[in-house]
């Protein structure tokens, strides 16, 4: 994979006659990463190819609003990751279901997605982690898996350091009582 310099993308992005030159590398740069922040949201392959293709179509949209000022990985970030909520908000409303049943549901879409490739612990820690207040959700995934820093977290939720710190520990509380009760 080719590495590009983020302000090289920058500056094409800038320029219309250079933006979708600069937005092809962004997307080649950036896919796999943002990829997997969608799908530890969202859990199933399909779902979150559909949502990152969303997501760079809004990026695209959105240009005109992209000015430099924070880095293009976390301004595309922070579009997947609404999108993604998004996603999982609109899921939740067309299936209404009891806890119970969507807690065992999210471990059974993902032993039956043919690209999950994680044993029985992970598909728990997935339905441990959807059953989190999407806050906490957001927090937990970010911090644990693409193990970002609260002050880069901070600036893509646009919350303070502290309530974050704060919702992950809780997050991480609830995740060990899930553990402890489905044992």
């Amino acid at each position: 994979m080719n590495k590009y310099d983020d302000n090289q993308i920058k500056e094409l992005l800038m320029k219309p006659e250079t933006q979708r030159k600069g937005f092809e590398m962004l997307a080649r740069q950036y896919s796999e990463q943002l990829y997997w922040q969608v799908r530890r949201i969202v859990l199933t392959h399909e779902d979150s190819n559909d949502v990152l293709q969303n997501t760079f179509i809004k990026a695209w949209n959105g240009l005109s609003s992209f000015h430099g000022d924070s880095k293009v990985l976390t301004w595309l970030s922070r579009i997947a990751i609404n999108e993604s909520l998004d996603f999982v908000r609109k899921q939740k409303n067309i299936a209404v279901v009891s806890a119970d049943d969507s807690e065992s549901s999210v471990a059974n879409t993902l032993m039956a997605d043919e690209y999950f490739d994680g044993d029985e612990t992970e598909a728990q820690l997935q339905e441990a982690i959807a059953s989190l207040p999407e806050v906490q959700r957001t927090v937990f995934t970010l911090r644990y898996y693409d193990e970002m820093k609260y002050s880069e977290m901070s600036k893509l939720l646009n919350t303070s350091e502290g309530s974050l710190k704060a919702s992950y520990h809780i997050a991480v509380k609830k995740i060990s009582e899930f553990f402890k009760s489905h044992d």
